[in-house]
């Protein structure tokens, strides 16, 4: 594709396509959609280095360009690439877990995708972010199953992933990989760690035992010490910022 004959389209020349296009004017759609290639071509840079067809994901960006302008509101104040670039993004990272190489079951997907539908809804009608719980409640399933369906959806990354590219080599994960285990500056961490975790009291030292040495879940250790996922969730980010402060 010549990029450089790509239309760019105004503010303006967009929300005035987006309301005919609301009408059911196909022109208006059609113009909508082309004067937004580069907005699909600038996503799906942020994914090369993951083996992935170009072209594939380029289609992909664009079936999710047309969901952002079906599902568009012209009423809201808000610019539509604020609403389209999350969309392209969800569509584009649907794709690449439907297809990666590490297999979840088809009864997992559904529900992990279910939850991650529910979710969305629910954050666009409450402008907060629903906890698992909640998700769990209205879709009818077990807290614990919604978690762990979520979680193995998650996509792994790759040690070939780029992290950093400056017009010349890339630096990738693999890069910065090394064995910081047996340093003089990690014998210290390891110190400063244990006399920072003496400092949290009981409870947020068994959330930061349970979830960072005995790699719990925070679904499992809420269900084990008997409070909720948002809770566990809280304690662990406030444990983690006083331990940085010690150290």
């Amino acid at each position: 594709m010549n990029t450089s004959t790509l239309k760019t389209l105004t503010d303006e020349e967009k929300k005035e396509l987006l309301t005919k296009t609301k009408t059911g004017d196909p022109d208006a759609s059609s113009k909508l959609i082309d004067g937004n290639l580069r907005l699909v071509l600038s996503i799906i840079q942020r994914f090369t280095g993951r083996g992935e067809n170009l072209d594939d994901l380029f289609q992909v960006g664009c079936i999710g360009l047309i969901k952002a302008i079906d599902n568009f509101n012209t009423d809201l104040d808000v610019k539509f690439s604020t609403y389209a670039v999350p969309m392209i993004i969800g569509e584009i990272r649907r794709y690449l877990r439907d297809n990666n190489a590490i297999r979840v079951s088809r009864s997992v997907r559904d529900i992990a995708y279910k939850a991650l539908q529910v979710k969305e809804e629910m954050r666009r009608l409450n402008n907060a972010e629903p906890t698992i719980e909640e998700v769990a409640k209205r879709l009818g399933e077990d807290a614990k199953n919604v978690g762990a369906a979520l979680e193995a959806i998650i996509e792994p990354m790759s040690l070939y992933d780029p992290l950093y590219n400056d017009g010349g080599d890339s630096v990738y994960v693999m890069d910065q990989l090394s064995d910081t285990k047996n340093t003089d500056e990690a014998w210290l961490e390891d110190i400063a760690l244990k006399e920072a975790l003496k400092k949290l009291n009981e409870r947020e030292k068994m959330i930061i035992n349970m979830r960072f040495y005995k790699g719990k879940t925070q679904m499992e250790i809420a269900e084990e010490i008997g409070i909720s996922q948002a809770q566990v969730s809280r304690l662990e980010k406030g444990a983690i910022e006083r331990i940085r402060k010690q150290m």
